[in-house]
C-alpha cells in the first residue's frame, strides 16, 4: 500500500527555559540554562541539590482547581502542552472529526509525586489503609494520554508509550506509523515528566547518574566537556500535532515540517550503561535513515541524546562517526540538554521540537557550558559549542536512548 505523508501542524511546549514554544526556542538560541537550586522540596541533605524545574507554573491558570487536584503534576503539564498544540494547529472540538483524531503520549515514570505522597502518608498513619480515591488514576503513566483525549474529545487511537528516556520519541514514531497507514487523520503525540521529588532525585543519586556540581548548578550540564560528571534532572512536557498531509492541505493548515522516518533498536547490553561502541545508537540511526529513504549526507543537524555522562556521550559520538563517515564533519551536532537538563520521558519530544525549529529557521541551537575539550572525542566534529549557528537545515535527526537499552531516533525535514 502507498503510505501517507505526515506533517507537523501544531506544537506545544512547557520546559525549564520557557513555558511556551516561542519562549523555549528563544531560550535555546540565547543559551539559557534552566538549572538552579531545587524549590519543589527541601534538597539540602541530598547529594544533588539542583535541577531544571519548570518556572512560574500554576495549574489553576489553565484548569479548575478541583480538576488540578485530581491529576499529578506530569498530567497537568501534558494538558497545558496539549492546549498549546491544539490552538497552534487551529484545532478545536468544533472543527475535528473526533473519531479520526487520537493521542499517542508517554511518560518515563508517570505520577511518582503522587506515589511518594500517598505511600508516605500511609507509612505515617496508624496502619489503616486510607488512600486517596484518585491515587491510582493520578499515578498511572497512561493517564496523561487519556486525559488529553477527554479534554479535546479525541476518540481515535489512544495509548501510552514507555521506554524510559526514549519514550516520547517512540510515541512520535508510533503516531507517525498510525497516520501513514491511514488509521487516523490527526494524532497528538509527545511526552511529559515531573520527577523532581525526593524519590526521583534520591534514586538517581543512588545510581551515581547525576551531576553533583552544587557549587555551580547553571553550568552543571556539560555534554562533551572533559569535566562532565553526570546529567541534570529536568521536567517538561511537549506535544506535536501530527497530521496526514491530505488532512492538513484539506483544511489549509500551516505546516512546520514533514516527519521523514524513525527507527527503534535495543542495545541488549546493560540495564543503564550504553553499549561501549554505541552499537544500539548506530543501528537506530541507520534504521531511521532507511525508514526515511535518506542517506547520511541528507542530514544537516543531529540533536544528540548528549546527557553529560562520561560513558554515554562518548558512545554516541562513536556511533555518529561510524554512521556518517566523512559527512560527520559537515554536520552540526548539539545537545540541548545542556540547557533543559534531562527531561527523561519528555526529552525526546522537546528535542524533536528543537529539530523542527532548526529546520524551520535554519538555525542550530548550541551545546552550552563547554569549557574544556575532551581529548577522547573527535575534535573535528562540530558540537556547536556555546553559540547557535546559522546554516541551511534540510533535515535534522533527534536521538534518544533509555535505561534498559532502548533507542529511538526520528528525522524531520523541510516540507516541500
Amino acid at each position: 500500500m502507498e503510505l501517507k505523508r505526515v506533517v507537523v501542524t501544531g506544537i506545544g511546549a512547557l520546559t525549564p527555559i520557557g513555558n511556551t514554544t516561542d519562549e523555549y526556542w528563544n531560550g535555546l538560541l540565547n543559551g539559557v540554562s534552566g538549572a538552579d537550586f531545587i524549590t519543589l522540596f527541601d534538597a539540602s541533605k541530598f547529594k544533588t541539590r539542583f535541577a531544571c524545574e519548570i518556572k512560574n507554573f500554576d495549574p489553576v491558570q489553565f484548569m479548575d482547581r478541583k480538576e488540578a487536584r485530581k491529576i499529578d503534576r506530569f498530567t497537568q503539564f501534558a494538558l497545558v502542552a496539549s492546549d498549546q498544540a491544539m490552538a497552534d494547529a487551529g484545532l478545536s472540538k468544533e472543527n475535528i472529526n473526533p473519531d479520526r483524531c487520537g493521542v499517542v503520549f508517554g511518560s518515563g515514570i508517570g505520577g511518582i509525586i503522587t506515589f511518594q505522597t500517598e505511600v508516605a502518608e500511609f507509612a505515617r498513619g496508624d496502619g489503616n489503609p486510607r488512600f486517596n480515591p484518585f491515587f491510582i488514576p493520578k499515578m498511572i503513566l497512561d493517564i496523561a494520554a487519556g486525559q488529553i483525549s477527554m479534554r479535546h474529545n479525541l476518540r481515535g487511537p489512544n495509548f501510552a508509550v514507555v521506554s524510559a528516556c526514549a519514550t516520547s520519541t517512540n510515541a512520535i514514531i508510533e503516531a507517525f506509523n498510525l497516520l501513514r497507514l491511514g488509521k487516523a487523520d490527526i494524532i497528538l503525540s509527545g511526552g511529559s515528566e515531573a520527577v523532581i521529588v525526593e524519590a526521583g532525585v534520591g534514586g538517581f543519586n543512588a545510581m551515581k547518574a547525576m551531576s553533583e556540581r552544587n557549587d555551580d548548578p547553571k553550568t552543571a550540564s556539560r555534554p562533551y566537556d572533559k569535566d562532565r560528571d553526570g546529567f541534570v534532572m529536568g521536567e517538561a512536557a511537549g506535544v506535536l500535532v501530527l497530521e496526514t498531509l491530505d488532512s492538513a492541505l484539506a483544511r489549509g493548515a500551516k505546516i512546520y515540517c514533514e516527519i521523514a522516518g524513525g527507527g527503534a533498536t535495543a542495545d541488549a547490553y546493560h540495564i543503564t550503561a550504553p553499549h561501549p561502541e554505541g552499537l544500539g545508537a548506530r543501528n537506530v540511526m541507520l534504521a531511521a535513515l532507511e525508514d526515511a529513504n535518506m542517506s547520511p549526507a541528507d542530514i544537516d543537524y543531529i540533536n544528540t541524546h548528549g546527557t553529560s555522562t562520561p560513558l554515554g556521550d562518548g558512545a554516541e559520538v562513536k556511533a555518529i562517526t561510524h554512521v556518517f563517515g566523512e559527512h560527520a564533519y559537515n554536520l552540526n551536532i548539539s545537545s540541548t540538554k545542556s540547557m533543559t537538563g534531562h527531561c527523561l520521558g519528555a526529552a525526546g519530544v522537546i528535542e524533536a521540537i528543537a529539530c523542527i525549529k532548526a529546520v524551520v529557521h535554519d538555525m542550530v541551537p548550541p551545546t552550552i557550558n563547554h569549557f574544556t575539550d575532551d581529548p577522547s572525542l573527535d575534535p573535528k566534529l562540530n558540537f556547536t559549542f556555546n553559540k547557535p549557528q546559522a546554516r541551511k537545515v534540510r533535515a535534522a535527526l533527534s536521538n534518544t536512548f533509555g535505561f534498559g537499552g532502548h533507542n529511538a531516533a526520528v528525522i524531520v525535514k523541510k516540507y516541500e
